[in-house]
């Protein structure tokens, strides 16, 4: 049954309240793996991004308020109890040491956390409000740590991606080189693309960044998933960028610049480089938006007499 829009104002700021309460006692119950999420975070290369992600999804969450409030609905319990049960029941096996596999351990207790927000979320707000704050709410994923697995292969493509993006460059500005697997020769110096050059701190906020863009200046659903997408192939671009200009600035300036500050602290500036790229797709893609919207004509409404009133 719809509630009609007294029933959803009145209730609104007791739904606010049993919201922030489960949230509340989950991030209590949670504290432990919280803990060694935030210190996974601080100490690991491609999990920085880890704890800026909730406060973004809360301010997103903010930010759509009125948008998402259209939406409260009563019935939820049946869309949510199930899911919002199993998660946390699970989630407390987990974190009762009932989970063996340590390199596991975070990626699958903060997926039921996150799981069990979202339940929350369409218990106490309803399924289609939960539709209304997809964005923000499925946002939390980002806050899950990739599995080692997964981690490994991303950089392993960073690195094979990165190496091949700087082999054809040297070709392009005429320096001879030779590739052997990561490593790429040129007169003078010989370059490795190690682990640690794969780029996968920058590579992951220009994901993030580009999924924030799309979903607050693009409306076309093909049009959101190509500049997204965007993203994977212009890491790798930056990447080789920063490889080839590193390499010939030690040649012809100075060798120190392989070992120096712009080689362990540069890369925010070649990431400003892949963001004045994909500046002008968006602003292009934005425009094309506005150009299909169709205008609605105005018609006038006409007076006792017979004549439009203008």
């Amino acid at each position: 049954m719809v509630e009609n829009a007294q029933d959803i104002s009145g209730s609104a700021t007791r739904r606010h309240w049993y919201f922030a309460g489960f949230v509340a006692a989950s991030v209590i119950v949670s504290w432990k793996v919280l803990t060694a999420l935030v210190l996974f975070s601080l100490h690991e290369e491609s999990s920085s991004h880890i704890l800026l992600i909730p406060l973004i999804s809360i301010y997103l969450l903010y930010v759509e308020r009125k948008r998402i409030s259209k939406f409260l609905r009563t019935g939820a319990i049946r869309h949510a109890s199930l899911i919002l049960a199993g998660a946390l029941l699970f989630f407390l096996f987990i974190v009762g040491g009932f989970f063996a596999d340590q390199a596991s351990y975070l990626p699958v207790t903060i997926s039921l956390l996150v799981v069990a927000w979202i339940g929350a979320f369409a218990l106490f707000y309803g399924p289609s409000a939960l539709l209304a704050a997809a964005f923000p709410l499925f946002f939390l994923l980002l806050m899950i740590p990739l599995p080692q697995s997964v981690l490994a292969r991303s950089i392993y493509l960073l690195q094979s991606g990165s190496t091949d993006i700087a082999y054809f460059l040297f070709r392009i500005v005429g320096v001879p080189v030779f590739r052997q697997g990561f490593f790429l020769t040129v007169p003078g110096v010989t370059i490795e693309v190690a682990t640690e050059c794969s780029g996968i701190r920058s590579s992951v906020a220009l994901f993030i960044t580009c999924l924030l863009a799309a979903h607050l200046f693009l409306r076309t659903p093909w049009k959101q998933l190509l500049f997204v997408l965007l993203a994977f192939p212009l890491a790798l671009i930056k990447n080789g960028i920063r490889i080839v200009t590193l390499t010939l600035l030690s040649i012809y300036v100075d060798p120190s610049f392989l070992t120096g500050s712009l080689h362990h602290k540069g890369g925010f500036a070649f990431f400003l480089l892949a963001l004045a790229i994909l500046a002008p797709v968006l602003l292009f893609l934005e425009k094309s938006e506005r150009l299909q919207t169709p205008s609605i004509p105005v018609v006038p409404a006409k007076t006792e007499g017979g004549l439009s009133s203008s």
